[in-house]
């Protein structure tokens, strides 16, 4: 038996051997540090038997699949540990996740912060005592059997969902028996570093109509620095609560009367404008025309579009006239419809046609989250209209147009290619062609990716961008989608050199994707601290008292005259008071006006960015000022 190790190495064996005696006869320390095995492609426990030829890597907690095998290991010991503390606990189901675990569990009374605490010391116990993990199976009548005996109702369910003939499988620890696929370690021991984070309630299989359950959030790491610095990301995360600062800096609101339904305030609207103004400016610079398309179309367009098989669910509807409607999801038929408002020959092609246009989606009530998750948007959408030898060329020149835009903000990004989703349409004649046609061009530009296998939209598939803010986390924002689909389904022509009619390929692609939620990201990224040419109030003028109102503001007109964002605050308070409230509202810059800068015409400069800097004349400081918005400098605060 040859078994290719990573790196290409080789271990040939007479008899089968686990995945666990592999690993150790490589290395003890390997052994030690293992948590799952990954044979063939397929994520296999350590206690799996290898007994053929095959490719297999020993995973540990350093890979994303040897994270997941730790944290539901960790998983499971929260269950124990809940069914030995609150035994008439019903168990649902208890997944690891991107930075953790979580169980979705039903019990009458719900769990508190309290609880969780009771539970973290009862984990403890069980890592201490070190339980062996057993893997055994099950026949399907008989596990059946034993949950119902158990009194859990949940574990019932899966199994009876299950395919006839499926594997039923089991992991026990000590006197804890689970439902469960695993991979899991070995043993309880190696779980030390944990973390119970937070409870929030979720639906029973995601579905609104069924119950109410409660889970519990977690987060484990094999070392206790790893969990001390991720739990310090979370509290800086906390910190910098775009919720939190939208409210403390009157960007915007949310109302039980419009649930999902953003309400942008001033100084969020200034914000907002700000962000169109310059995808306006970029985008006319790249040779983008601006339309703008109806909120309401008819159901025969969003058909045609496949949007009404497709996308029915996520879809508000209403009925004009006895015909049905539907308020858009996405601004592509809009677009399609412009395109096909004239004659089109291959002399105007490429069309790059831009649209900031407001879509309604229908999201699920527990999903809504802030700016990040809602139900009516702006889009910053594109459409490019081109022909088969501009693909390259058109792909290039989006992704050049996001880097541009993500590096201004100072976000680093990775880029994922997902391919075709099982709900897809079209030949698979057409999804290699265009799917072959995306990777070529990041090939030619040299720019790294991976696959994201089936994750492509249902009419062709795409590049997602996720770009990664201050403190580490990731968000999916820019996308390039390549489709063959919706100009064949709309019948889109255009003139050739030959006079022929032919079809044009079509590009839909976002930079920022939701203008609403990446707002939310900048918040959380600059933690309310704006650079200047984004920030709403750029400038505050702070008299030292109220007999200085008058010179203060003159200098706000003169600010204002010279296209500066500043305000004056006119409250009895002292100066201190004053710049001290300016600071938790993170005003770039403060100017405090007294009697010897009325005197000599200047003002007393405080930055954001250098502190106390003194007195200066007011001309200069508006010529600086403006060049640092003009440029869209990004300054690094000294104070917060």
């Amino acid at each position: 038996m040859k078994i290719t190790l990573k790196g290409g190495s080789c271990k040939e064996y007479q008899e089968p051997k686990s995945v666990y005696e592999i690993a150790l006869d490589i290395s003890e320390g390997l052994a030690r540090m293992a948590t799952a095995g990954e044979m063939d492609g397929e994520v296999v426990d350590l206690r799996t038997i290898v007994d053929h030829d095959c490719e297999l890597n020993i995973l540990t907690f350093s890979d994303e699949k040897g994270k997941g095998a730790f944290r539901h290991t960790a998983s499971h010991i929260m269950a124990q540990a809940i069914k030995r503390l609150y035994p008439e606990t019903k168990l649902a189901i208890g997944p690891s996740i991107a930075e953790g675990f979580y169980y979705d569990v039903d019990r009458e009374t719900p769990f508190t912060a309290e609880d969780l605490e009771k539970i973290e010391e009862e984990m403890k116990k069980i890592v201490k005592e070190n339980l062996e993990i057993k893997r055994y199976t099950m026949p399907r009548e008989e596990a059946i059997a034993y949950f119902k005996e158990k009194a859990e109702p949940y574990k019932v369910e899966l199994i009876e969902d299950l395919p006839e003939g499926e594997e039923i499988s089991f992991y026990s620890q000590g006197e804890f028996t689970d439902l469960c696929a695993g991979p899991h370690l070995m043993t309880t021991k190696p779980v030390k570093a944990f973390k119970l984070t937070s409870l929030a309630g979720a639906y029973w299989r995601g579905d609104e109509h069924n119950k109410m359950l409660q889970r519990i959030y977690g987060t484990a790491f094999s070392k206790k620095v790893e969990l001390d610095e991720y739990l310090a990301r979370i509290e800086e995360a906390k910190k910098r609560d775009h919720r939190k600062l939208g409210r403390e800096q009157g960007l915007f609101m949310m109302r039980e009367e419009g649930p999902g339904f953003p309400f942008f305030l001033p100084n969020g609207m200034v914000l907002k404008n700000t962000l169109l103004d310059y995808w306006r400016a970029i985008h006319r610079r790249a040779g983008y025309v601006e339309i703008s398309t109806p909120i309401i179309l008819s159901r025969k367009l969003w058909e045609t579009s496949g949007h009404w098989d497709h996308y029915k669910e996520n879809m508000y509807t209403t009925v004009i006239d006895e015909q049905d409607y539907a308020i858009k999801p996405m601004n592509c038929p809009g677009g399609i419809m412009v395109y096909q408002s004239e004659p089109r020959s291959y002399r105007d092609l490429p069309i790059r046609m831009g649209e900031l246009g407001i879509v309604h989606r229908h999201e699920k009530s527990g999903q809504l989250h802030g700016l990040m998750r809602v139900r009516c948007f702006t889009q910053d959408d594109a459409h490019i209209f081109m022909t088969p030898d501009q693909i390259k060329d058109e792909i290039k020149g989006v992704v050049q147009l996001i880097d541009e835009v993500y590096s201004l903000f100072g976000f680093k990004y990775h880029v994922e290619l997902s391919t075709r989703p099982d709900n897809s349409m079209g030949s698979d004649e057409d999804w290699e062609m265009a799917t072959d046609a995306l990777r070529s061009a990041l090939d030619d530009m040299g720019l790294p990716y991976v696959i994201n296998e089936g994750d492509g939209a249902f009419y062709g598939p795409k590049i997602d961008f996720h770009l990664e803010d201050s403190i580490g986390r990731t968000w999916q924002c820019g996308t390039i989608q390549l489709d063959f689909q919706l100009p064949l389904r709309f019948e889109l022509e255009y003139t050739g050199a030959d006079g022929e009619k032919h079809r044009p390929i079509m590009i839909h692609r976002v930079v920022f994707g939701s203008i609403e939620r990446f707002i939310g990201i900048l918040i959380e990224h600059f933690a309310g601290a704006f650079p200047t040419w984004l920030a709403p109030v750029q400038v505050k003028v702070l008299p030292i008292s109220d007999k200085y109102l008058e010179y203060g503001a003159q200098v706000l007109e003169e600010l204002r005259t010279a296209g500066i964002r500043a305000e004056i605050d006119t409250h009895a308070e002292k100066i201190g008071y004053k710049i001290r409230q300016s600071r938790l509202e993170k005003v770039p810059y403060m100017l405090i006006v007294g009697q010897k800068e009325e005197e000599e015409h200047k003002v007393s400069m405080r930055s954001r960015y250098d502190g106390d800097a003194g007195s200066m004349d007011l001309a200069a400081f508006i010529e600086q000022v403006r060049e640092e918005i003009q440029t869209k400098e990004i300054r690094k605060a000294k104070e917060e």
